[in-house]
């Protein structure tokens, strides 16, 4: 069993608060979203985005035109080039997209649109493919051909929950996938992401996930999903962050 590389904290942020705090406990960088708690997400304005990048740390920004679902007409694919090309120039390292085909899996096609969008404005730019990953793994899609689409895509990471409701639920779904991706997609890293609790992350360790991610917001009454306060909790982010400091052994 070999020691694997410490996982890297991703938070879910809404503004440059978010980014400080994200700064302040060690996370490697943030995805910028806005109406987390309203829509689980949807692309912030540019002057948010241009504000959250000068606090120095990486800004990986949410492009997503709507709530709902992730097949998209041709007017809002154009939507989100555009927007991942505007996220880009006002400083962004990367985006965060999700988009699904007829089938239900990752549509390679409108991916590689938005890669090459996004690479044309800047050439290291990171593509993180969100939950809409999720999406296809509830609907039936071929967890190893999905990854494989995604490394077909030129994705960098996936943000999974293992096709569950939440990372804890979905524990043996991302385990499996951390496995599938050394033949499938070996250049896309797994970040689990959906329901993290300070508890989970010794499994999350152990499993072998490549990065975390949270919105680090308390749950009001125990419940998983969107029954979350608005704001981050900093101390548990910093515990979150101090947690992944520990190492995992790869199974």
């Amino acid at each position: 069993m070999a020691v694997v590389s410490r996982p890297q904290l991703e938070l879910a942020v809404e503004n440059a608060d978010g980014v400080r705090l994200a700064a302040a406990v060690g996370a490697a960088r943030v995805e910028l979203c806005a109406a987390l708690a309203e829509t689980e997400g949807i692309t912030p304005s540019i002057g948010m985005t241009e504000q959250a990048c000068r606090v120095g740390l990486p800004v990986h920004v949410l492009v997503r035109p709507r709530p709902g679902n992730f097949a998209y007409s041709d007017d809002e694919l154009d939507v989100i080039e555009r927007d991942v090309a505007a996220s880009l120039a006002a400083g962004a390292a990367g985006v965060v997209v999700g988009l699904l085909g007829a089938d239900g899996g990752p549509d390679v096609p409108a991916l590689r649109r938005i890669v090459e969008a996004a690479r044309r404005s800047n050439p290291s730019a990171e593509i993180t493919f969100h939950r809409a990953f999720d999406a296809a793994l509830a609907a039936g899609a071929d967890p190893a051909d999905a990854l494989a689409r995604l490394q077909q895509a030129g994705v960098d990471r996936v943000l999974t929950s293992g096709g569950s409701p939440d990372c804890g639920s979905g524990l043996a779904m991302l385990g499996g996938l951390v496995g599938l991706g050394r033949t499938h997609a070996p250049t896309v890293q797994i970040m689990a992401g959906g329901g993290v609790t300070l508890d989970l992350v010794p499994s999350l360790l152990g499993i072998g996930v490549h990065a975390v991610h949270t919105s680090a917001r308390p749950r009001l009454n125990g419940r998983s999903g969107t029954d979350r306060a608005d704001a981050a909790d900093p101390d548990l982010a910093a515990r979150l962050a101090a947690a992944l400091t520990t190492r995992g052994l790869e199974p």
